[in-house]
C-alpha cells in the first residue's frame, strides 16, 4: 500500500515540477513514477505493488470476457424457448478467506448473467450459487475456481 502512495506522490511531484496539474499530466506522472519504482523495486520491496496491479488488470479482463460469454449464452437461452434448462443451486467450496475476497467473488458471480450468489455459510467456507443452466455443476465450480477465484487470489495474495 505504501508504494501506491509513493507512486501518487511521484505523480504530484511531476505535476509540480512541470507546473501543469491536468489529468493527462497527472497520469503521465503516475506512469513515470511507476517506472521509477520498477527500477528501484529491489531496494524498496515494491514488487507486490506491481503484481497486484497486473493481477487487477487480469481480473478485469477475465470478468469482461466472462460477461460477454455469459451474455451471449443467456441471449441464446432466451431466444430458444424450447430449450430444456437444468437450473441448479450449487455449493461452491471457497478457497478465498477474507470477507473482502468473498464479497468480490460473490459480486462478480452475481454480475455475470445466468448466475446469482445466494448466501455464504456461517463458517465462510461455502458460497451458494444459483445457475440458470448447470447440466454439470462440477464444471461450473471448476470454471469459477480457475477463473474468478484464482484471479482474486492473485490480487489479494501476490
Amino acid at each position: 500500500m505504501a508504494t501506491i502512495l509513493i507512486n501518487v506522490l511521484f505523480a504530484l511531484a511531476w505535476c509540480a515540477v512541470t507546473g501543469t496539474f491536468s489529468a493527462l499530466n497527472l497520469a503521465f506522472g503516475f506512469v513515470l513514477g511507476g517506472i521509477t519504482l520498477i527500477v528501484i523495486r529491489d531496494q524498496i520491496g515494491a514488487i507486490t505493488h506491481f503484481r497486484r496491479f497486473l493481477g487487477s488488470v487480469a481480473l478485469a479482463v477475465s470478468f469482461l470476457t466472462e460477461l460477454i460469454k455469459s451474455s451471449v449464452n443467456v441471449a441464446i437461452i432466451v431466444l430458444s424457448p424450447g430449450r430444456k434448462l437444468k437450473p441448479a443451486i450449487i455449493a461452491f467450496p471457497l478457497d478465498v478467506k477474507s470477507p473482502a475476497e468473498i464479497t468480490l467473488l460473490a459480486n462478480l458471480i452475481t454480475l455475470t448473467p445466468g448466475t446469482l450468489s445466494m448466501d455464504v455459510s456461517e463458517d465462510q467456507s461455502t458460497l451458494y450459487i444459483h445457475a440458470i443452466d448447470a447440466a454439470d455443476p462440477t464444471e461450473v465450480i471448476n470454471d469459477i475456481k480457475t477463473g474468478f477465484e484464482r484471479r482474486i487470489k492473485e490480487v489479494f495474495n501476490p
